[in-house]
């Protein structure tokens, strides 16, 4: 029997076989965004921009899978699940659940990077749990999960919009000063990601939860 299990481990896809030995070390991130390459600038994208940069990095690969792209990356022993949903954003909730329950992982161990026109651009914001902030793709998650039990990484865009213009500005393209902050900015989650996986959340949140300068005041 031992020997028949040792085999089927073997046999199951390297990527994604069941986290049967130690779930507590394993953790889906998914980032928010929309499909399409007339969205991947767009300010809506920026949790799809930290995953790409988190993938690169590693020099792993995204795979279409069920709902989306799905790319593992390791670090001390944990395994991140990185999940770019191709449900679009107002729907991002139903591959959000079917990978939490593919991957057999409790809520705790979820954590959701999106965009957010509540903060200046530049601030990023953990929480272990809360509201979905007037976030569509948060909202979703919410409604499909049961919860909001749940850490999310919200990555400030600011809200340089006219009245009845915000789903315009979410989907219009960052500036390329913008683009080029993503880059540090990527950095930033990503390395509190990693924190929130082994000195805990409230040591990840005091050190992510900083104001990064804004670009348009840089010399």
């Amino acid at each position: 029997m031992r020997m028949l299990k040792a085999l089927k481990a073997l046999l199951k896809p390297k990527s994604y076989r069941d986290p049967e030995d130690n779930p507590g070390m394993n953790y889906l991130v998914a980032g928010l965004g929309n499909i399409g390459a007339e969205y991947a600038s767009t300010r809506h994208n920026s949790g799809f921009m930290v995953l790409d940069a988190w993938a690169q990095a590693s020099n792993v690969c995204f795979k279409t899978e069920r709902y989306g792209d799905m790319a593992e990356v390791s670090f001390k022993g944990r395994k991140f699940y990185l999940l770019k949903p191709s449900t679009y954003m107002n729907l991002s909730g139903n591959a959000v659940r079917y990978w939490m329950g593919k991957l057999k992982l409790p809520l705790e161990n979820l954590i959701v990077v999106c965009d957010d026109i509540n903060l200046p651009f530049g601030t990023v914001r953990m929480r272990k749990s809360g509201s979905d902030g007037g976030h569509n793709g948060l909202k979703d998650i919410e409604a499909c999960l049961g919860s909001n039990d749940w850490a999310r990484i919200r990555i400030g865009v600011g809200n340089n919009f006219s009245r009845g213009s915000q789903v315009d500005y979410v989907i219009g393209n960052f500036s390329t000063e913008e683009l080029e902050a993503m880059t540090e900015i990527s950095d930033r989650v990503i390395a509190g990601i990693k924190d929130f996986s082994t000195i805990g959340p409230d040591r990840a949140m005091n050190t992510l939860n900083t104001r990064h300068k804004n670009p348009e005041k840089r010399a």
